[in-house]
C-alpha cells in the first residue's frame, strides 16, 4: 500500500510475464492431453521456393566506414529458420526486421570496439574514459536478446513437434568470432 492509502504499485501478478509459464504445444501433445483439439493436416507437396517478405532498403545500406550492414543476411536467415518450422505466418515481419537490425548494429559496435579499443578521450577534459561503444553494444545485445525471445516464444508455443539444432541466434556468435578474419582478407 502506498503512503497516501491507495492500493497501487507492483503487487505479485501485476507485471508482464507473471505467473506460471505456458507449456509449449509439442509438450502438451507428448503428454497425450485430450482436452485440446489438434488438427492434423495432410502433408503439403514439397516446394523448392518460398516467399520471404522483401528486404527493406535501409537494411541493405552501406555504412559510413564502407562496409555493408549485415541486416539483410540476418533477416533472410531468420525467415528461412521460421519457414522450416512453419511459423513464418505467425511472426510479425516488423519484429524480424527489428531483430535483424539490432543484431547488425551489435556486430557493428563489436567491429568499432575492435578497431578503436575500449578507451576514448573525454571531449572536454581530454582524460581517458570508457568507449561509448561499450554501452551502445550492451544496449543492442539486450535488445537483440529480447526480440529473439519474442520470436522464439511464438515458435515454441506454436510448433507441433519438438525441434533442435542451430538457430539464427547461434549464428551471431559465429559471425562475431570470424569478424577479425574477414577484416584481414
Amino acid at each position: 500500500m502506498a503512503k497516501d492509502g491507495t492500493n497501487r504499485g507492483n503487487k505479485p501478478g501485476n507485471y508482464n510475464g507473471a505467473g506460471r509459464k505456458k507449456k509449449p504445444l509439442a509438450d502438451k501433445i507428448a503428454e497425450g492431453r485430450t482436452d485440446m483439439t489438434v488438427l492434423t493436416l495432410p502433408e503439403p507437396p514439397e516446394l523448392t521456393a518460398f516467399e520471404i517478405p522483401p528486404v527493406e532498403e535501409y537494411m541493405k545500406a552501406q555504412q559510413k566506414n564502407g562496409r555493408d550492414l549485415c541486416a539483410e543476411e540476418r533477416y533472410m536467415r531468420t525467415w528461412q529458420w521460421l519457414r522450416e518450422r512453419r511459423c513464418e505466418k505467425l511472426v510479425n515481419p516488423q519484429l524480424v526486421e527489428q531483430y535483424a537490425m539490432s543484431v547488425a548494429r551489435w556486430i557493428q559496435c563489436e567491429e568499432a570496439l575492435s578497431e578503436f579499443g575500449f578507451l576514448a578521450k573525454h571531449p572536454t577534459t581530454g582524460n581517458a574514459i570508457a568507449s561509448p561503444f561499450i554501452k551502445t553494444l550492451q544496449d543492442f545485445i539486450k535488445q537483440s536478446n529480447m526480440l529473439w525471445a519474442q520470436i522464439y516464444t511464438v515458435v515454441q508455443d506454436n510448433c507441433s513437434e519438438q525441434y533442435s539444432g542451430p538457430n539464427p541466434q547461434d549464428d551471431v556468435m559465429e559471425r562475431l568470432l570470424t569478424m577479425k578474419r574477414r577484416r584481414q582478407e
